[in-house]
């Protein structure tokens, strides 16, 4: 019975956090990246949904980094979120760190617009990315496999352009 009880209270709480948002911004403000993601909690995955803009065309990597301190132009959110101690790699390996999101892609105009769903990230637990920050990078990432001396950690998706903290997203 007493199981039950917590159960019942910690299924609570999960529907209680079920969406979170971030807004990014080059905290530097020199190059113009900005941009909200919201993130959406389902049963299995989180679905993440927005639009960046600022970008230069093309690929740029997109991951959930350790800290959510965007301090030192963004420096300060250290690296990417790996609570297992993994590779970096693409968000569908298995050997992946929680926080690798993959590649956003943005078109002539520099906008990106974002339609993700990962089943490794969550809103709750040892895989949870609430209060973390997030970090647009100036390259593509190679998911890992690029051969680089970087990229199995960072996927060599270069400089970081923007970032914001993720925190909860209320109804109002």
């Amino acid at each position: 019975m007493f199981g039950f009880a917590i159960l019942a209270a910690l299924m609570g709480l999960a529907s209680a956090q079920r969406n979170a948002i971030v807004s990014l911004s080059d905290p530097a403000g020199v190059n113009g990246v900005y941009g909200n993601l919201s993130f959406e909690s389902g049963v299995a995955s989180v679905r993440i949904i927005g639009e960046v803009s600022g970008l230069c065309p093309g690929n740029h990597g997109l991951h959930i980094h350790q800290y959510g301190n965007i301090g030192s132009g963004c420096l300060a959110t250290g690296g990417h979120f790996n609570p297992f101690g993994m590779n970096h790699g693409a968000p569908y390996d298995v050997d992946r760190h929680v926080g690798d999101l993959g590649n956003i892609e943005a078109d002539e105009y520099g906008i990106a617009r974002v339609d993700i769903e990962d089943y490794v990230i969550g809103l709750l637990g040892i895989d949870a990315i609430m209060g973390r920050g997030v970090v647009v990078h100036a390259g593509e990432d190679d998911l890992g496999r690029g051969g680089q001396s970087d990229s199995l950690t960072t996927g060599h998706a270069g400089a970081r352009l923007a970032c914001g903290v993720i925190g909860v997203l209320t109804d109002q």
